[in-house]
């Protein structure tokens, strides 16, 4: 440890002479002065790096000192040392942003506690997550495995997303490419599953599969709603695990918070996926009742999600209950629709249940790809992380979210899919005509390079609509994306390191819903 230099300023600095060996004795160097205005003066002459303070003292008090302390060095720590447990006095004190605050008598071991806190505190956490991830990993090593369940699967991409959180604040444990690269390895066993599984699970009851998108809303919203309590139903458009983790602190001082995690439908998309969580309908069933909705499959995703809100409230309706007035939708595209939210919340409000839709982070992803810039912002998925939580605590839905915790009313919060970066291109084969998407395409007779992709020859078997009688669908797997053979060197480099999503990968499928309740 390099030695630590501390002034300590007590008008009976003789008496305390015990103490300062003591500290000395444990490697920290201690500079005893009986006035505030000794204090000063060394804080001016530079080279410490704390500061002891005895709040009563005759001419400069602690508080007069501490002030000038300030206005010297407004970042060195300074431990406030009192007689008086005065409140207002503690306030004082904290106001000007102390380390910490003791109560005399104070003995030598109280001291070292406070200063190992102050100045090792760093280290010992570290010291401790490092072991505490080794502890872990060693466990979640074996998961990853065609014969785990899906529960562990989810518990496994939960870890995953709790420790890209905390790693991102401890960069410097040297534990991040480890655990980029144990997550790697966690994906490409989790394509090899989902390939395996998915059918059964979609074709399955729900009581022999775990939870999908189709049955988000019918666990976590209709309930509430049976029970009589006003929902408001939030949809993060490409939110991933990591991200609402994240961003679930902003929340936590005003509501009690449930998080559970599911698998996203596949293609991982927003038309599938998303009306798949308001209808509580698989894409095939979709397009057998609501026809309307794949008329020009080719057109834009916002086409293909225009009925949302009359999705859910056949939902509502198909499971018996009957509310007390008309629901709300709205979707936010831009910060003028969310201020809309937020000055027509009590209108919102006073309905049983309104439905917001936020786009910022699928607007964010589809803009990265050709913006510099916002590449240079968010070139990981850490820095992303930061990007989502800088929007999500400026944004207008976090302040209806505040607003809505003074209210009575139920809030749940999930998503459609989450996102992945795309690192490696592989072959697609098919007319030019097919859909534009990176990590799953459809139309007549494409195919696509095993390794990269899945094969889907008939989109029915898993429940996709089908547009034509030679519709096929291709699916990427892992961090593949998809680039025709034309000029394949350039589109992979084009399109490499872009955030994208409708694919098969722990961060697109597994993802959150929360259910808030005001504290």
């Amino acid at each position: 440890m390099t030695e630590k230099r501390i002034i300590w300023a007590d008008d009976e600095i003789a008496q305390l002479q015990p103490h300062i060996i003591f500290l000395q004795e444990r490697g920290y160097s201690v500079e005893g002065v009986h006035s505030g205005e000794d204090a000063v003066a060394l804080v001016q002459s530079g080279g410490f790096d704390l500061v002891l303070l005895d709040e009563m003292m005759p001419g400069m008090d602690g508080l007069t000192t501490l002030e000038e302390i300030r206005k010297i060095d407004k970042r060195i720590p300074v431990v406030m040392i009192t007689k008086s447990m005065e409140e207002t006095l503690m306030e004082d004190a904290i106001g000007k942003e102390i380390a910490d605050y003791l109560v005399k008598p104070v003995n030598p071991h109280q001291i070292l506690s406070t200063l190992k806190r102050i100045f090792d505190s760093g280290r010992i956490v570290g010291q401790q997550l490092t072991r505490d991830y080794t502890t872990e990993y060693r466990d979640m090593v074996m998961r990853p495995s065609q014969k785990a369940s899906p529960e562990q699967w989810l518990e496994l991409s939960f870890w995953l997303a709790e420790w890209d959180v905390i790693l991102d604040s401890h960069s410097e444990l040297g534990l991040t490419r480890t655990h980029r690269d144990f997550r790697r390895e966690c994906n490409g066993e989790f394509s090899r599953y989902i390939e395996s599984n998915w059918e059964q699970w979609i074709w399955s009851e729900r009581e022999n599969r775990p939870m999908l998108s189709v049955d988000v809303a019918g666990e976590h919203v209709i309930p509430a709603l049976g029970a009589g309590e006003k929902v408001f139903f939030v949809v993060i458009d490409c939110m991933r695990l990591d991200q609402w983790l994240t961003v679930e602190s902003l929340l936590s001082d005003y509501y009690n918070i449930e998080t559970d995690v599911f698998f996203s439908l596949l293609p991982s998309a927003t038309p599938y996926a998303r009306n798949a969580v308001f209808s509580g309908l698989f894409p095939y069933e979709i397009s057998q009742r609501y026809p309307d909705l794949w008329i020009n499959p080719l057109d834009d995703s916002s086409s293909r999600n225009r009925y949302e809100h009359q999705l859910l409230d056949k939902l509502i309706a198909q499971n018996g209950i009957d509310l007390p007035g008309d629901t709300k939708y709205i979707k936010i595209l831009d910060p003028e629709e969310g201020e809309s939210l937020v000055h027509r919340l009590k209108s919102y409000l006073s309905a049983p249940m309104t439905s917001v839709v936020a786009n910022f982070l699928d607007i964010l992803a589809h803009s990265r790809a050709a913006n510099e810039v916002l590449r240079e912002m968010s070139p990981d998925e850490g820095a992303y992380r930061s990007v989502m939580k800088t929007w999500f605590a400026h944004s207008s839905l976090l302040k209806a979210l505040r607003a809505i915790a003074r209210e009575n009313v139920t809030v749940v919060i999930t998503t459609d899919h989450g996102s992945t970066i795309g690192r490696r291109g592989t072959k697609a084969f098919g007319k030019r005509d097919t859909s534009p998407n990176l990590r799953y395409k459809f139309g007549d007779n494409i195919n696509c390079d095993e390794k990269g992709g899945i094969f889907i020859r008939n989109p029915k078997d898993w429940r996709l609509p089908s547009f034509t009688r030679t519709t096929n669908f291709i699916i990427a797997k892992e961090d593949y994306y998809f680039v025709y053979p034309t000029n394949f060197s350039q589109f992979e480099r084009q399109y490499r390191n872009s955030f994208l999503h409708g694919g098969i990968s722990i961060e697109e499928m597994v993802v959150p819903v929360a259910v808030l309740r005001p504290k």
